[in-house]
């Protein structure tokens, strides 16, 4: 495509997007669009005099093939992802954050003052870095198994100026009895729904932060077993799928929480078992 107008662009990538399949082809469009040209989205409506030419209509033609024939999630192809308050860069290391784990982030600014918090199963940094944005009082580690996530992590906290531990760990295996909450996103897909995952998630997200045994509650399990000797911890509050919270709700309790809640996201899934405990 030679030089055209923004507006004209736009709908072709529109029609393109939408015939794969994609459930926000006007909203990906527009993000790719204004990523390419380096606006924001707003100018695409308000300057009428706005075309896409030279290195920009190639690259735009790239954005709109990757998000749709290859079904990429648009945050790895522009790179960023909002996430409360902050811009996160985000690629194929760790998960796309997404709305509902900012309930994770709603619980921590609960806790006390100066209470220490670990955002277990980390991934791009986002429930640590936000915490520590909103409440700096708060001594924040973010851990994970994943090299790759950590170091991803780090050049978010870097970039922006947010101070919070990083700490590579399989779960809890080898950390300190240090931390008053623990917050997690844990894997919790089941195996077998592998094949009824999105496209944008089954080809693109990495399989070890998503899967998690055949029920999808394993790395779960995992942690749960790990809490017994744990005296000071006496908030724990996990992420689940869809149906899950119940039984999580059971495991949790087993593992000497008591169930305190139980919080829906905006599609009135219930997305957070919290527990609480006294310290021992």
């Amino acid at each position: 495509m030679r030089g055209t107008s923004a507006h004209d662009a736009l709908d072709g990538a529109i029609t393109a997007i939408a015939a794969a399949g994609c459930e926000t082809p006007r909203l990906d469009a527009e993000v790719l669009l204004a990523h390419v040209l380096g606006v924001g989205r707003e100018r695409l409506f308000t300057d009428r005099d706005l075309t896409v030419e030279g290195g920009a209509v190639r690259a735009f033609q790239d954005a709109v093939r990757r998000r749709a024939v290859e079904r990429e999630p648009v945050a790895y192809i522009v790179g960023v992802r909002g996430f409360r308050r902050l811009e996160l860069a985000v690629d194929r290391r760790a998960l796309v954050p997404r709305g509902e784990t900012e309930l994770l982030v709603e619980v921590g600014l609960a806790l006390g003052i100066g209470k220490r918090v670990l955002d277990l199963g980390t991934g791009s940094g986002a429930v640590a870095l936000a915490l520590k944005d909103e409440r700096p009082d708060l001594d924040v580690t973010g851990s994970d198994v994943s090299d790759a996530s950590l170091e991803l992590a780090r050049a978010n906290s870097q970039r922006l100026g947010l101070e919070v531990h990083w700490l590579r760990a399989d779960l809890l295996a080898g950390v300190p009895d240090e931390f008053d909450a623990i917050l997690a996103n844990l894997p919790y897909v089941a195996d077998s729904d592998r094949a009824a995952l999105a496209p944008e998630i089954a080809r693109h997200e990495p399989p070890g932060a998503l899967f998690a045994g055949s029920d999808g509650l394993a790395v779960i399990r995992r942690l749960l077993a790990q809490l017994e000797h744990r005296e000071r911890l006496a908030l724990l509050a996990l992420e689940v799928g869809a149906g899950q919270a119940p039984i999580v709700g059971e495991l949790v309790r087993g593992a000497g929480f008591q169930v305190v809640g139980y919080e829906q996201d905006l599609a009135g899934i219930e997305r957070l078992v919290i527990g609480e405990r006294r310290p021992q």
